[in-house]
């Protein structure tokens, strides 16, 4: 048992690995600044130093980038029990983001400075292991995002994205140009590729958002194997 755990912050729940800390790292998660921020505020854009390493307490924070043409592409999201790999890239090699991040739902934060981040970093292997881990896993779902950009038809990514975004009863939520943006392309080109699903049978469309009929059907779009 450790004898920390009982004074470290509340907001450490979300977090399981952290809440075995003792000694200094415990005093240090104790400094961070825990911050609400309302569905649509910018954490970060494009030029904007970076002052503070982030861990997602509550809410989602959609990371995106945009070319020169105005095009949006979603690179990732920042979910609960969650860091920003941005961020945490900036801290480290002092550069400025190049890419922008906004709250989807209303957010809760943990904020802490650049020196408690380095010390941090270096006192807790526990801080170690959740700042690489994350940050591993999103470096593969960009290299896996550029891979879908580069050689995947628009449907399969299309299927891919429903699926993933499929929720309660079968429902997606989210209007054609917001699936355009996720995807990196035009809202036309979107609707076009759903209307093909909907005379297919393997979806519905609705206002605001899209009801999956046939989801294997769906999954063979994009050639979905069950492991």
């Amino acid at each position: 048992m450790f004898l920390a755990v009982q004074n470290l912050p509340k907001w450490t729940a979300a977090f399981p690995s952290l809440q075995g800390l003792q000694g200094e790292a415990a005093r240090l998660l104790e400094r961070g600044e825990l911050a609400t921020f309302p569905k649509g505020a910018v954490l970060f854009e494009p030029g904007q130093a970076c002052r503070a390493y982030l861990l997602v307490v509550r809410g989602s924070v959609r990371v995106s980038h945009s070319g020169e043409g105005g095009r949006e592409v979603v690179l990732y999201r920042v979910e609960p029990g969650e860091s920003c790999i941005l961020t945490t890239s900036c801290l480290l090699s002092g550069r400025n983001y190049a890419s922008e991040a906004v709250a989807e739902t209303e957010v809760e934060a943990v904020l802490f400075s650049r020196p408690d981040f380095e010390a941090l970093l270096s006192l807790s292997a526990e801080f170690r292991d959740l700042v690489f881990s994350v940050f591993g896993e999103r470096l593969l779902d960009l290299l896996l995002l550029i891979d879908g950009l580069a050689f995947q038809r628009v449907d399969e990514r299309l299927a891919r994205l429903l699926v993933q975004r499929m929720g309660p009863e079968n429902q997606v939520e989210g209007t054609h140009r917001q699936l355009a943006e996720e995807l990196g392309t035009a809202r036309e080109v979107v609707s076009r590729r759903l209307k093909a699903f909907e005379e297919r049978g393997l979806v519905r469309l609705r206002r605001g958002g899209i009801e999956i009929l046939d989801l294997g059907g769906l999954r063979g779009v994009y050639g979905y194997r069950r492991r």
